[in-house]
C-alpha cells in the first residue's frame, strides 16, 4: 500500500528519495509527494505517477539533505493533492493559518482521528485535508516544545490504530523521526556512514544501501547524520540487528514484456523451481527446526488469508483433508478476529501472505495466539517480513518481487508451498508412504516443464479474451478442488478488466446463479478429467440448454469437444492433485488480455494496492 522514504544526508538526497518511490510503486498508489527543508518547509505533490512528481521536483529545484516522500492509497480523503503526502502542520492561536514546523507522512489508518481533530481546532489548528494523518502532524506540532523525538512520543501515545510515520521539523533542520505500530517500517545504514534512511520497504533502498535494520511493533527512531536510536514500546533503548538484505532493483525491470503482471506469469516455471529448490525429500526441517515436534502434536489446520492468498487456502483444505487426514478450516483473516471461535490449542495456525505485512493477516494471527494458539506457520515470498518474524515456523516461497497489483507467480509459488505442507503433514501422521512420497516429488520436479507447456497456450487464450472484452459479466465454475481457482480466476479478471464475474461451485448452478445465464454471461468452466468430471458435464448441459456460451478449460482424454456456444482450451496433461497450479494459468493470461484489450492500466489497477498495510 503506502509507501515511505527518508533520509538524513551530508548530499542533496531529494533524487533518492524519489527514486525509491519509484521502486514502491509496484504497491499501488493515487497520490504522491515529497517534502524537504531548504530555510523552511518546501514540497511538491501529485496525483499523477512518481515520474510527473519527479519533474515537478526539478521544475521547482527542490534539494536539501533532510527530506521524506510518499505514495499514497486513499483511505481518508478522495484522491486529490491537498490529500497528498507529506503533510505539513499548520500555526494555531496567534498564528492561525501560517505554515507550521513539522513535515509528516504516514502509513495505516488512524481510528480516534476525529476525536483528537475536534480537539486541535479547539486549540486554533486549521485543517486542510480531510486525512487522518494531518492530525498526527498538527498533534505533533502541538506537543512540540524543542525535542521533536519528545513530540513523537508523546504523539504516538495518544494515537489509536495502525501507523508507520516519519517526520521532521523545521526548527532540527538535520533530524528524521519515525515510528512503527501495525505498519512496516525499516531504518536503513548508509554506506559510509554519512547517511540514515527509512523506508516502509527495503526494495526503496536497493542500490543505496543494504544494511537493513527492522523495526518492531511499537518501535520509535531518531536518525541524525550518520546515527540513529532506537527506543522499544517501553521507551527504553534497545539494539536492533543490522542485516545485510539484498533488494534487486533488477527484478523491477520490464524486459521484454508489455507489463509486469504478463512478465509475472511467465516467470511462473522459474519462480516456482526457485521455491523448490534444494527439496530432496520431505522432511519436517522443511519448516523450521522445531516443525517435527509441532507437527506431531497437532489435530487440526486454521488457515487464515486474504485476497488470492485466501483462495491458495480454499485449494489446500482439500489437500490436507485428502492426503493428510486433518481437518482443516480456512479463514478470512479480516472477519476471523471479529467473530466469537472455539479455539483448540493442538491447532496449526497456517497464515499465508505474499508480502508478509498484510495487516489483516497479522491482526488474525495474534488474535489466534492470544487464545492460546500457539503452534504457528507462515507460507510468505518476504523472509525478512513482520509475519515470517512473529511465526514460529515459515515456508519461504521464492517467487521474487511481484511488481503486478494482480498477483499470479506469487499465488501459485504459495500453492507448491502448500502442497510441500501437505505432504510433510501427512508424513507425521503416518499417512505418506516412500512410494506416495516419491511420485509427489516427481510431479512437483516435474512443474516447471509442465507450467512451460501451459504458456503455451496463449495464442488460444486470446482469442477468448477477444470475445471478453466486450461483455460486462462473466460466471466461472469449478468442481472439488478445482472450485477456489474458479474463485481465482473470477477474482483476477475483475480486478484488472473491471468486468463483473462471479465463480460458483458447478453444482450450485441450480441453486440460483443458473437465472442470470444468457448469451450475454460467458461461463468459465475449470474442467479437469478427474472423479467430478461427469457431474461437471451435466452442469455444463444446464448452461447450455440456457443459451449460455461456454469456454472450457479441458483436460486431453475428458472427451468435451467444441461445438456450437462451447469453446474449448485442451491442456497439455492432467496433472492429478497438482492440477490446480496448471489450471489457474490459462485463467490469469485470460484476465491479462481481457483487460489488454479494454485498455484498463493492467498493473496498477483503479482502487486496488499492492500490499495491504491497513484493516
Amino acid at each position: 500500500m503506502c509507501g515511505i522514504v527518508a533520509s538524513v544526508s551530508t548530499r542533496n538526497i531529494v533524487p533518492i528519495l524519489v527514486q525509491g518511490l519509484q521502486r514502491l510503486e509496484y504497491r499501488g498508489y493515487d497520490s504522491c509527494g515529497v517534502a524537504v527543508y531548504a530555510d523552511g518547509l518546501k514540497r511538491a505533490r501529485s496525483t499523477s505517477r512518481v515520474a510527473e512528481l519527479m519533474e515537478q521536483v526539478s521544475t521547482d529545484k527542490l534539494e536539501s539533505g533532510t527530506g521524506i516522500a510518499h505514495t499514497r492509497w486513499a483511505t481518508h480523503g478522495a484522491p486529490a493533492v491537498h490529500n497528498a503526502h507529506p503533510h505539513f502542520s499548520q500555526g494555531a492561536g496567534d498564528v492561525a493559518h501560517k505554515p507550521g514546523r513539522v513535515a509528516l507522512v504516514h502509513n495505516g489508518i488512524i481510528e480516534n482521528h476525529d476525536e483528537l481533530r475536534a480537539e486541535l481546532q479547539a486549540k486554533g489548528y486549521v485543517f486542510s485535508s480531510q486525512t487522518d494523518t494531518e492530525v498526527i502532524v498538527h498533534l505533533m506540532d502541538s506537543l512540540y516544545d524543542g525535542d521533536l523525538f519528545e513530540a513523537l512520543q508523546a504523539t504516538t501515545a495518544r494515537l489509536h490504530g495502525a501507523y508507520a510515520i516519519a517526520a521532521f521539523c523545521k526548527d532540527e533542520p538535520h533530524r528524521v523521526v519515525g515510528a512503527r505500530s501495525g505498519s512496516p517500517l525499516i531504518l536503513g545504514v548508509g554506506k559510509d556512514g554519512s547517511e540514515t534512511f527509512l523506508a516502509s520497504d527495503a526494495m526503496a533502498l536497493a542500490g543505496v544501501t543494504d544494511q537493513i535494520l527492522y523495526l518492531e511493533e511499537g518501535d520509535l527512531v531518531d536518525i541524525q547524520l550518520g546515527k540513529y536510536w532506537v527506543i522499544d514500546r517501553d521507551h527504553k533503548a534497545v539494539q536492533r540487528e543490522v542485516k545485510t538484505v539484498q533488494a534487486h532493483s533488477g527484478a523491477a525491470e520490464l524486459g521484454p514484456y508489455r507489463h509486469y503482471m504478463q512478465k509475472e506469469i511467465f516467470e511462473q516455471p522459474r519462480a516456482i523451481a526457485d521455491t523448490l529448490e534444494g527439496v530432496e525429500g520431505i522432511v519436517p526441517e522443511l519448516f523450521g527446526d522445531d516443525a517435527y515436534r509441532v507437527f506431531k502434536d497437532i489435530d487440526s489446520v486454521l488457515i487464515l488469508a486474504c485476497g488470492t492468498s485466501y483462495y491458495s487456502g480454499c485449494t489446500a483444505k482439500y489437500w490436507l483433508e485428502s492426503l493428510a487426514g486433518i481437518p482443516t478450516q480456512v479463514e478470512v483473516a479480516s472477519e476471523y478476529r471479529y467473530r466469537t471461535s472455539v479455539p483448540n490449542p493442538r491447532t496449526l495456525v497456517v497464515t499465508i501472505t505474499q508480502s508478509g505485512e498484510t495487516a489483516d493477516t497479522l491482526a488474525a494471527l495474534r488474535h489466534a495466539q492470544s487464545l492460546g494458539m500457539t503452534q504457528t506457520l507462515t507460507i510468505c515470498n518476504v523472509a525478512t517480513s513482520a509475519m515470517v518474524r512473529e511465526c514460529k515456523l515459515a515456508y519461504i516461497t521464492r517467487a521474487g518481487v511481484e511488481i503486478g497489483v494482480a498477483s499470479t507467480k506469487a499465488f501459485t509459488a504459495q500453492l507448491a508451498g502448500l502442497f510441500l505442507l501437505t505432504l510433510a503433514l501427512a508424513q507425521s501422521k503416518g499417512r505418506l508412504s516412500e512410494q506416495e512420497e516419491e511420485g509427489h516429488l516427481k510431479a512437483m520436479r516435474h512443474l516447471p516443464a509442465a507450467l512451460q507447456a501451459v504458456l503455451a497456450l496463449e495464442p488460444q487464450v486470446i482469442s477468448w479474451a477477444e470475445d471478453f472484452a466486450k461483455m460486462e459479466n462473466a460466471l466461472f465454475l469449478g468442481r472439488g478442488l478445482h472450485y477456489p481457482i474458479a474463485l481465482e480466476g473470477a477474482l483476477k479478471l475483475k480486478e484488472i478488466s473491471y468486468i463483473h464475474a462471479e465463480a460458483y461451485p458447478a453444482g450450485e448452478l441450480k441453486h440460483g446463479p443458473l437465472a442470470l445465464v444468457t448469451s450475454a454471461m460467458p461461463v468459465v468452466t475449470v474442467a479437469p478429467n478427474d472423479s467430478l468430471l461427469e457431474k461437471l458435464k451435466s452442469n455444463m448441459q444446464e448452461v447450455r440448454a440456457r443459451g449460455g456460451v461456454l469456454y472450457v478449460l479441458a483436460d486431453a482424454d475428458s472427451r468435451i469437444e467444441s461445438g456450437e456456444g462451447i469453446h474449448v482450451i485442451r491442456m497439455p496433461e492432467h496433472y492429478g492433485a497438482l492440477s490446480p497450479l496448471l489450471h489457474v494459468v490459462p485463467l490469469q493470461l485470460l484476465a491479462y488480455h481481457t483487460a489488454l484489450a479494454r485498455g484498463t492500466d493492467v498493473d496498477k489497477p483503479r482502487n486496488l494496492a499492492k500490499s495491504v498495510t491497513v484493516e
